[in-house]
């Protein structure tokens, strides 16, 4: 009797999981390429979103102005 329920039981330690990555080259694969691609994806989006956010604002109504000298047609003292 007790060496019929070991045999249960290591019976059901062989069985594989169809879960599992490590059982399928392609099925890891496919895998490891989307976390690689939605992790660029995230990082990229971010870094966009934190320019957007983080953009230069100017705080004055009028264009910076340029001294006199430097115009197209410049102006001397």
């Amino acid at each position: 009797m007790q060496h019929n329920q070991e045999h249960t039981h290591d019976a059901h330690v062989d069985l594989d999981n169809p879960a599992d990555i490590e059982l399928s080259k392609p099925s890891k694969s496919r895998f490891l390429f989307l976390l690689f691609f939605f992790g660029i994806f995230i990082f990229s989006w971010a870094g966009c979103y934190n320019l957007y956010e983080h953009k230069f604002k100017n705080t004055k109504d009028e264009a910076a102005k340029a001294p006199e000298n430097t115009l197209y047609d410049p102006k001397y003292k």
